[in-house]
């Protein structure tokens, strides 16, 4: 900080001693913001530390834990390539990044919105430890179109590893994409680095998981080189001294970069600045001075240090009668600088020059005469006002002034591009004339504002190009009057996405069916190897998840869960089952029948013999018993008031019933036999 302050103090009292600009580079690794926000939903700001380098917020939608590493044990060494050419990025903070959920449909998207278009030279960003992921390269010039994939494939400056492994991502120029290795193994270490050559208005880095748990870092570094010059006065020690003078340093964009005055020699230097061309350094000087020539040029600091572009050198000199003079102003009166002035003098010949800061310029050393004109370039993001042209004008013995112009100021369209309900970075708004024309497009910042300048009043048809994973409504026509148009919002939408698990005792089961329903319809997902799922690609509304439990498990909890998307396209994980093995039941063992003791037959009495046969009288050995369980009675008790015996079974009935028809066919056979002894008897 002492240096930079030393640098700054050195660019306004700058002694005699000192060339103009000073010899000097030097490389800075970015600055980071804090982080905010919390899963799929973070956002901080770079900021590359040379001076003119516009800072640039960053949303990202990576799942947690995103970090802000301080570069302490993991950085690019002077043995890496942007280390050996920008110097080590030790000690200097650099992003960690995730997926938006740990599955390859689920991607992050990270985007860096710049306040204003970069350099196009001298800085670069590096993307690390690309192994078991990807990320693709996405970006919008400094008018808000996109680069097209063989402009962003001539910014690789080649692979490396950092941490001296042999492994290296590869690059696929058709798609702007960086690739780990083939096997998607996770190691350390394989980096790529970029240096883009155009202005960029938004950078954007999708990031895509292949296998495991991948993170993915990001460094920016940028160089910064002196601007100075020197302002020589005509007549040294006369009315105007160079060191009374005024110098402005602007950005391409138009932003003060700061002001400075010359030493006593004439030398001045704005410090080290980023390294750009289109940087305007403007001469303001007290009113007894002229400019000899333009009163501000463009310099670019792009070459060696001592490169006389990156110098603007102007000369003063006092008023000579008769000065001719004016100011150039907006339609609201505010002063309008670098516009082009041009005077013809009567007798043949021009001189031309520019307005200061404060819209005013001043030709002098003019002869006296009438039919001087003063004429004026209508300059850019202006249409000409009542007149651009001054005629007939007189020098006479006193000054002439108040040869004044008016420009308009062309009308913007203003509004907010969100997504999700925030506003979104990076998005591409365009405005083409209804009926045909070229369009004309700028980038949305950071927190989703954007303003199209410079358009001419009229109808236009309104459409924004959404980033990658986004939706865009169809354009709309509207209407731009000449004060100009703000309030132009558009809404974006994307769609949702869910995952989750299916474990058993700890360990991911493959193959489970897990049924996803919603406003979109019904989807039947297998797990993976690794036993998750997820899907994408879901419309706002309630989805339920449903896991199907093979053969042999059961699911030991809930068996459905419900969660809810929105426009904003979030990804709702932890969508989790577990699953438990079906329990086994003991086997059933036949209760063991009690033993059955054949019915005992009542006592039978043999009736008297008698010669007819037919009379002879026999008792049913059954019919003073009831078999068991057979009492017809319902009381279980035979008709003798017996206890009756356990039923065990169907089969004792039957056996019983053939034990006493078996003991009645015996008792048959005895009496026939004793008949037929009685008769052989006789």
């Amino acid at each position: 900080m002492a240096r930079r302050t030393a640098l700054l103090l050195a660019g306004i009292f700058v002694s005699a001693s000192v060339a103009a600009p000073a010899a000097a580079l030097t490389d800075r690794w970015a600055a980071w913001g804090p982080l905010a926000g919390s899963s799929n939903a973070y956002t901080t700001t770079m900021n590359q530390q040379s001076r003119g380098f516009p800072a640039a917020t960053v949303a990202s939608d990576s799942r947690s834990n995103v970090q802000l590493a301080a570069g302490g044990s993991v950085f690019l060494g002077p043995g890496t390539p942007p280390g050996a050419k920008y110097g080590s990025s030790s000690g200097n903070p650099y992003l960690v990044l995730r997926p938006r959920a740990d599955n390859a449909n689920a991607p992050s998207t990270t985007t860096y919105t710049f306040a204003a278009p970069t350099p196009d030279t001298g800085w670069a960003f590096v993307l690390g430890d690309v192994d078991s992921d990807q990320v693709r390269i996405r970006a919008t010039d400094s008018t808000g179109d996109a680069v097209p994939a063989a402009e962003v494939s001539s910014w690789l400056s080649g692979t490396f590893n950092y941490a001296g492994g042999t492994d290296r991502p590869t690059w696929d120029a058709t798609t702007s994409t960086v690739t780990g290795n083939p096997g998607a193994v996770d190691t350390d270490g394989a980096s790529a680095w970029f240096e883009p050559d155009v202005r960029l208005s938004s950078l954007t880095l999708i990031f895509t998981r292949r296998a495991g748990f991948p993170v993915y870092q990001t460094w920016f570094v940028s160089r910064a080189r002196p601007v100075g010059g020197v302002v020589t006065g005509v007549s040294a020690g006369g009315a105007c001294d160079p060191a009374q003078t005024v110098l402005t340093l602007l950005a391409p964009g138009g932003e003060v970069l700061g002001t400075t005055s010359p030493a006593g020699d004439g030398r001045y230097s704005f410090g080290e600045v980023a390294t750009q061309g289109d940087y305007r350094v403007l001469l303001d000087v007290p009113v007894s001075c002229a400019v000899l020539g333009a009163a501000d040029d463009v310099v670019s600091n792009r070459g060696n240090d001592d490169d006389p572009a990156s110098r603007a050198d102007f000369a003063v000199r006092e008023v000579v009668p008769q000065p001719i003079s004016g100011t150039v102003r907006d339609a609201a009166g505010t002063p309008v600088p670098r516009v082009v002035v041009t005077l013809t003098r009567p007798a043949g010949g021009t001189v031309t020059t520019t307005t200061g800061p404060d819209g005013t310029y001043l030709f002098d050393a003019n002869p006296l005469g009438t039919g001087y004109t003063v004429e004026i370039a209508v300059p850019d993001g202006y249409a000409a006002g009542p007149t651009t042209e001054i005629s007939g004008i007189e020098v006479a013995a006193t000054p002439v002034g108040g040869q004044d112009f008016v420009v308009v100021g062309l009308p913007s369209v203003a509004g907010t591009v969100t997504g999700g309900g925030a506003g979104l970075g990076g998005a591409q708004v365009v405005l083409t004339p209804v009926g045909g024309g070229t369009p004309t497009a700028t980038a949305t910042l950071g927190d989703g504002t954007y303003e199209v300048e410079d358009l001419l009043p009229g109808d236009y048809i309104l459409t924004v190009v959404a980033p990658d994973g986004w939706t865009a409504p169809p354009g709309r026509v509207v209407t731009v009057p000449p004060s100009g148009l703000s309030g132009q919002d558009v809404a974006l939408s994307r769609p949702g996405a869910l995952g989750g698990t299916v474990t058993s005792g700890g360990s991911p089961v493959a193959g489970v069916e897990v049924v996803v329903d919603g406003p979109d319809g019904q989807q039947v997902l297998p797990t993976d190897g690794e036993g998750r799922y997820a899907v994408d690609e879901l419309a706002p509304g309630t989805w339920t998840v449903t896991v199907r439990p093979p053969m042999g498990t059961v699911v030991d909890g809930a068996g459905t869960l419900t969660t809810t998307t929105t426009t904003a396209g979030e990804y709702r994980g932890g969508l989790d089952f577990v699953l438990a093995p079906t329990s086994t039941p003991s086997p059933t063992t036949p209760p063991t029948p009690s033993p059955t003791t054949p019915p005992t037959p009542s006592p039978t009495t043999e009736p008297p013999s008698t010669d007819d046969p037919g009379d002879t009288a026999t008792t049913d050995p059954t019919s003073t018993s009831t078999p068991a369980g057979g009492g017809g009675d319902g009381t279980g008790a035979d008709a003798s008031g017996g206890e009756d015996l356990p039923d065990t079974g169907a089969p004792t009935t039957w056996l019983a019933a053939l034990a006493s028809g078996l003991i009645s066919v015996g008792l048959a056979l005895v009496v026939a036999a004793r008949r037929r002894t009685t008769a052989h008897g006789r």
